[in-house]
């Protein structure tokens, strides 16, 4: 029986495929380091050392998605559905950092007084 260019159980697909896990083991390991490292790292202000730390975030969950959870292949309905999650967590993070920065906020709620 003649193993295809498409069968998962040939040696060039267990060859391919176990490649890629290293690969992103090693972007894994990389972003892990790189996030410890950055921890003492100022970058002028909070906000952009979050910012920083979020990105290398963003970078190790894409790569999980695409080839540990097999994103990558997919086609269709599960992109659909993926953008509208980001979109709603992008919503999410808006709706809080509103909250947060609005001026109404210390008159509707006291400070809390030190003495």
């Amino acid at each position: 029986m003649a193993h295809d260019h498409h069968d998962h159980d040939s040696p060039e697909a267990i060859r391919k495929a176990s490649n890629m896990i290293w690969i992103v083991g090693l972007v894994l390991v990389f972003g892990t380091v790189v996030t410890v490292w950055a921890r003492d790292w100022d970058m002028g202000t909070r906000g952009k050392n979050i910012a920083f730390g979020m990105l290398i975030a963003t970078i190790k969950a894409s790569f999980v998605g695409l080839i540990f959870m097999h994103l990558k292949s997919e086609r269709g309905l599960i992109y659909k559905f993926l953008f509208f999650t980001v979109i709603f967590a992008i919503g999410l993070f808006v709706l809080t950092y509103l909250a947060w920065a609005d001026p109404l906020h210390s008159h509707i709620i006291p400070a809390v007084e030190h003495g």
